[in-house]
């Protein structure tokens, strides 16, 4: 496989009160292709003097600047970033191909024009929000009052976004926040920076948002960015990562009780009830799992069809994994490109070697793939109950793994045992049936029958270990609103 990945963006920057420019210590690190394993830039090393300086530069902008009571100022900024977000597309997008190893396909989707009509909607929402509700007068205690509720930003917003899908989680998260009233700092994963750093760069050129309300820096050590989630000048963390991530970072904001959201991990289960087009249902989740190796946090990778169609559903998913194999992310056929870097796929490597230690066979794939780059072939796992570690943990990479239950409540069953609930599909040949089983899930989205939740407008996130909180949608943006009631005499 060759490999024609490049970028000509200008070098990224961290960007800081206003102000593009190297970290204040002049210190890089590397960014590297993950199809090649090849350089193609170096990021900026954020210091903790950059990122306390980013704090100050956000707090300031919202205590001592009109930012957070001007709506009209707000939507101008917003439109204005929208428009540049469009004007740049195509650069945009061949940097995201080569930082993130996607392939070009998801930039129709989650990867450019989803998260940018995202930020044109959100800013439609704030232009018609009503931020006072007149509760109307009462006599609470007997003295007769007129009650008022304001939703107000909620202040100061550390946004800590991961590789996988950087520009969509950067703008579902940067949009509301900023449509809301609220200041940022931004702090992208280490191995995806550049992107984050292009979105500091167009609000620096082609925005009139003010300085010190939208903050990137980059720094390389976790420790650096852990006082994102400490320092009290800091309102809230929006965070999107692993749930052990998220774990710390309760434990590390609990001590001034910031507000925090948290969207973690998955282990999605697509389930095909007994009347249902099993091989279709199969062929479809298969696909799924490839979409970007398999790293994307709703992906369904359980599939759990009935007992007597199990040999069937296998052989039709790893059919299907063999015809998309993993290609160049720049070529215009690929599903399945690279994992982001060797960490990943020696940690993908490391749950096949698991899959065969449980029991489990590959009906297709199982191994790394030996050449330049981070690659996995795409892997079909049977011979596992839900029991096991391979059903339980969130791998990350191209795996799917196929599941037998023995009628609807056990199919149930199978799809709630687990800690995490942030999505899942059910296909039925019935559409109520497949609703029925659907409502009895514990996830925050579901696909019924095909249907498509990823939506600008459609809330998402997760039950239990799967997060707090909502991304998109109104609720999404109002995570970003504290509730102010007020009573004066009438």
């Amino acid at each position: 496989m060759t490999t024609t990945t490049t970028s000509t963006s200008p070098a990224p920057q961290q960007y800081v009160d206003g102000k593009l420019g190297p970290a204040s210590g002049g210190a890089t690190y590397p960014i590297l292709n993950p199809a090649t394993g090849l350089e193609i830039g170096h990021a900026p090393d954020s210091t903790a003097d950059d990122v306390d300086a980013a704090i100050a530069a956000a707090r300031r902008a919202f205590d001592e600047s009109d930012w957070s009571t001007d709506v009209d100022l707000r939507v101008r900024c917003l439109r204005q970033l929208h428009a540049a977000l469009l004007e740049e597309k195509d650069a945009f997008e061949a940097l995201t191909t080569a930082e993130v190893g996607m392939p070009g396909f998801m930039m129709g989707a989650a990867g450019f024009d989803v998260p940018v009509a995202g930020l044109a909607w959100v800013t439609d929402l704030v232009e018609s929000y009503a931020f006072e509700t007149d509760l109307g007068v009462a006599a609470p205690m007997g003295i007769k009052s007129r009650r008022t509720v304001r939703r107000e930003p909620v202040g100061v917003v550390a946004a800590i976004t991961p590789w996988n899908v950087p520009t969509q989680i950067n703008l579902a998260k940067v949009g509301p926040a900023l449509a809301a009233g609220c200041t940022v700092v931004l702090k992208p994963a280490p191995d995806t920076p550049w992107v984050a750093c292009e979105l500091g760069r167009l609000v620096a050129e082609r925005t009139d948002i003010p300085a010190g309300v939208f903050n990137v820096v980059t720094p390389l050590s976790n420790e650096v960015a852990a006082v994102l989630s400490t320092d009290p000048r800091v309102d809230m963390v929006s965070f999107t990562g692993s749930t052990a991530t998220g774990r710390a970072i309760m434990v590390a904001a609990a001590p001034t009780l910031k507000k925090v959201f948290l969207e973690l991990g998955g282990k999605s289960a697509a389930i095909a009830l007994d009347d249902a087009d099993v091989s279709s249902v199969a062929a479809a989740t298969a696909f799924t799992a490839c979409i970007h190796a398999g790293q994307g946090c709703a992906i369904t990778t359980r599939l759990v069809v009935p007992r007597d169609r199990y040999d069937e559903a296998v052989q039709v998913a790893a059919a299907t994994m063999e015809s998309i194999g993993a290609k160049d992310p720049a070529d215009p056929g690929a599903i399945c490109g690279p994992v982001i870097s060797a960490v990943q796929r020696d940690r993908v490597e490391a749950y096949l070697e698991l899959a065969i230690e449980e029991g489990g066979t590959f009906a297709t794939g199982g191994s790394v793939i030996d050449q330049d780059g981070f690659w996995i072939e795409p892997t079909v796992v049977s011979g596992l109950d839900n029991s096991s570690r391979l059903a339980q943990e969130e791998i990350f990479g191209p795996v799917l793994v196929v599941i037998p239950h023995d009628g609807d409540d056990d199919a149930v069953r199978i799809a709630n045992d687990s800690a995490y609930g942030l999505s899942g599909s059910v296909d039925s040949g019935s559409l109520e049936r497949a609703k029925a089983v659907a409502a009895r899930i514990r996830t925050g989205t579901l696909a019924v029958n095909g249907g498509v939740w990823f939506s600008p407008d459609a809330p998402f996130g997760g039950y239990k270990q799967s997060g707090i909180g909502r991304e998109m949608g109104v609720a999404g943006f109002e995570e970003y609103l504290e509730t102010k009631t007020i009573a004066e005499p009438a």
